[in-house]
């Protein structure tokens, strides 16, 4: 009899709450857009790795070796993507069942109560044949949100068990296909220095250029003075200001701070810091002249580039540099590698997906500092460069 009682309470407290039990206005399976993608993403990562070979014994190396590598790159971001979306996916609905735990237990107990009791089926109200009927209209309303619920509880944690699967085959895909990655690497590096075929503006930097390294006490400084040194030749003559809003960003990554805003130290800087993973690699966005490259004060490897007359594109913060000054670079030509130290290929994964749930600059430990200038003056990248999907500005 108590049972009974307990049984008929329940259910009629659920039949004012039963929109919570109405089907969901979301799609069937909201994590599987960002586990397709995720999954695509993993088929691009893989797709890269496996050109290793045949870059190898490529007539150009540095091409194609570059291509592998920005092709990993980018399938790494899109991962990423996947990956943060999915795990934000599984916080929603482990959050909502936090949310509903008191109602959840409400209904697993009614639940249960009707199995174990066979005469509470019945619903046989002790005051009487009118509380009789009025208990089986409560339970006619209900069962049928009750047996909805159940069907959205399955398929959330059919959600959360395919985002925990796509984790682990991420993991252990990353970690295997992370050598091949670092050998590209290593070959790029060897091959853009074996190079015979580069163009070359000027054979070798002027006097000036070294004293002038020698006394400048900025990078400002520097490359005002690097603006004003006449070359024979100059730089590429494509139209550079035409491709003002379009240009690429040279590295895979997040705009960490843009132009002209302070940083914790209340120092503001005329150019973007970008934040990126470990051994990153730096590209040239537009066809351009070396005209330096080297060490600079405290600024790490410093790369300055000239696009058009009058232009400079400077690139600071790498810990290789690639090519001599002089050089005439063709849109998308290596530059340089970011420093930073990857996790061994055993941890690399599992790692890599933890940032990745993180979301944010997770996991990108370093900063490239990208400044573009006019004659004297800089310019903000936000007028230049096309941000993508993949390579986006932090929110606070």
């Amino acid at each position: 009899m108590i049972a009974r009682l307990i049984l008929i309470s329940v259910l009629g407290a659920l039949l004012p709450v039963a929109p919570l039990f109405a089907p969901s206005a979301m799609a069937a399976s909201p994590a599987s857009e960002a586990v397709t993608d995720a999954k695509d993403a993993a088929a691009q990562l893989r797709a890269a790795i496996g050109k290793l070979a045949e870059a190898v014994s490529a007539d150009d190396q540095v091409t194609a070796l570059t291509e592998v590598i920005r092709g990993y790159e980018l399938g790494l971001a899109a991962l990423r993507e996947g990956l943060r979306q999915a795990s934000a996916r599984e916080g929603e609905l482990r959050a909502r069942f936090e949310d509903q735990r008191d109602l959840l237990a409400s209904v697993l107990g009614a639940m249960t109560a009707l199995q174990q009791s066979p005469e509470a089926t019945m619903l046989l109200h002790p005051a009487g044949a009118l509380a009789n009927a009025r208990s089986g209209m409560i339970l006619s309303d209900v069962t049928p949100g009750l047996k909805s619920e159940a069907e959205r509880l399955k398929a959330d944690l059919d959600e959360i068990s395919t985002v925990r699967a796509l984790q682990s085959a991420a993991a252990e895909m990353l970690g295997s296909g992370l050598a091949s990655v670092q050998e590209a690497r290593r070959l790029l590096a060897s091959a853009v220095t074996d190079r015979s075929t580069m163009p070359i503006r000027f054979a070798e930097a002027p006097e000036e250029l070294q004293k002038l390294r020698d006394a400048a006490e900025s990078l400002d400084q520097f490359a005002a003075g690097v603006a004003g040194i006449e070359m024979d030749v100059g730089a590429p003559r494509e139209d550079f200001e035409g491709a003002q809003g379009s240009l690429p960003l040279p590295v895979v990554g997040s705009v960490l701070r843009p132009y002209g805003e302070a940083d914790a130290a209340g120092v503001k800087r005329p150019g973007w810091v970008i934040a990126t993973a470990p051994a990153a690699l730096v590209t040239t966005p537009w066809p351009a002249t070396i005209r330096y490259r080297g060490p600079l004060l405290d600024y790490g490897n410093v790369m300055i580039l000239e696009p058009a007359r009058g232009y400079l594109l400077i690139f600071a913060g790498m810990a290789q540099v690639f090519g001599e000054i002089g050089d005439v670079l063709k849109a998308g030509d290596p530059v340089g590698l970011m420093g930073g130290k990857e996790a061994p290929e055993q941890e690399f994964g599992a790692q890599f997906v933890a940032d990745a749930a993180r979301g944010g600059d997770a996991g990108q430990t370093e900063s490239l500092y990208l400044e573009l200038r006019k004659e004297q003056e800089t310019l903000d990248p936000a007028d230049w460069f096309v941000l993508n999907p993949i390579v986006e500005p932090q929110e606070d």
